[in-house]
């Protein structure tokens, strides 16, 4: 026998006559193929797919192009309408049954430090975030506003928006300058 990646059959070969035979052929309606059917392709498919050996690791080279920033200070005018804001937000959320009643929607950009460890950005830079959702809380105490489940520490918000115009109207009521 001759042939690329072909090995020559030794003599004394035990299973020579079943691998003369060659592969089993199946009539369609053979009582073979009717006990013991083809697998489907989507499961053989299955078996084959790749394995992760490495848990995590896609995630930890993923994580490596995520472009962190330096902090952006907020001018002292951008500062006063922030706290101008705040302070609205404050206004039509001072407890539980008014933020229910009037579910302001807001929109706040903010300041998530670097938390990845392995990181070059660790602790000294991040990015900024945007979230969407109904203001239910502003703390004065932490220094903390509650948008949804997320609590945002004042110093991290770097702009508050609403779409409804809750900012734009004329508050008769200023806020204590604390």
């Amino acid at each position: 026998m001759s042939g690329i990646g072909v090995m020559a059959m030794p003599a004394d070969f035990r299973y020579r006559d079943v691998f003369l035979k060659g592969k089993p052929q199946h009539d369609r309606f053979d009582l073979f193929r009717i006990r013991h059917p083809s697998m489907d392709v989507g499961r053989r498919a299955k078996i084959f797919s790749p394995f992760d050996a490495l848990k995590g690791f896609n995630e930890a080279i993923a994580s490596k192009d995520v472009l962190y920033r330096e902090r952006v200070e907020l001018s002292d005018e951008d500062q006063s309408e922030l706290d101008r804001r705040l302070c609205i937000l404050k206004g039509l959320t001072y407890n539980g049954h008014m933020a229910r009643e009037n579910r302001v929607k807001i929109t706040v950009v903010f300041y998530v430090p670097c938390l990845d460890e392995h990181n070059e950005a660790f602790g000294i830079h991040g990015r900024y975030r945007k979230i969407t959702g109904i203001c239910w809380n502003v703390d004065e105490i932490y220094d903390s506003i509650l948008v949804d489940k997320t609590r945002i520490s004042f110093d991290d918000i770097l702009r508050i928006e609403n779409a409804d115009g809750v900012f734009k109207m004329d508050w008769s009521t200023e806020c204590p300058e604390d």
